[in-house]
């Protein structure tokens, strides 16, 4: 009767929220350079939308500054314009294929406004393994229906809830890692 609820994919589905919330965290500016800050940027060019990893080669070639070299010419002022749009508060210099973007120190209120964004994705990801959470016990009682005993129910739900809350605590670990990196800048 086991075979009718499963731990691990209510686990994987669970950490995919995690794995969400980590893509969100990285993307937040903590006053030094990384190349990952510029994951969210979207080129339209030749008709299309494409990330700025497939227009050129992001590199950091200093700890407050990014670099891009766009790969062709007659792109360079579409990828100016997508890292402006993009609202990272990056200035873009061009310098011919080269885009260079300094990366200006971080002010109280870019800290706060940064940390009160860190707070809302982690708690998008606490809903997100809340969300799987009330779908695994949903699963669960169709499982006790379908013939799984009541102990069996029971200590599948005790672990369905010990899952939960280890993952909502390792939420609650990057997002106080990510505020400590965005304060100590």
């Amino acid at each position: 009767m086991a075979a009718l609820f499963d731990l691990n994919d209510l686990e994987k589905r669970m950490r995919t929220g995690l794995d969400a919330l980590k893509r969100e965290l990285i993307g937040l500016r903590t006053g030094r350079a990384s190349a990952n800050l510029l994951d969210p940027v979207f080129v339209q060019l030749y008709g299309q939308r494409m990330p700025l990893s497939q227009v050129g080669t992001v590199s950091v070639p200093e700890p407050r500054m990014l670099s891009v070299q766009v790969w062709d010419k007659a792109a360079v002022s579409a990828v100016d314009r997508a890292i402006r749009e993009a609202n990272l508060g990056l200035n873009p210099i061009i310098d011919g294929q080269v885009i260079r973007l300094p990366i200006p120190a971080l002010t109280a209120d870019r800290r706060a406004e940064l940390v009160k964004l860190g707070h809302k994705y982690a708690e998008a990801a606490r809903i997100a393994v809340r969300n799987v959470r009330r779908d695994g016990m949903e699963a669960l009682k169709k499982a006790e229906k379908a013939g799984m005993s009541q102990d069996e129910a029971k200590k599948t739900s005790t672990k369905v809830q010990e899952l939960t809350d280890k993952l909502i605590k390792e939420v609650d670990a990057l997002l106080a890692s990510k505020e400590a990196e965005i304060n100590k800048v």
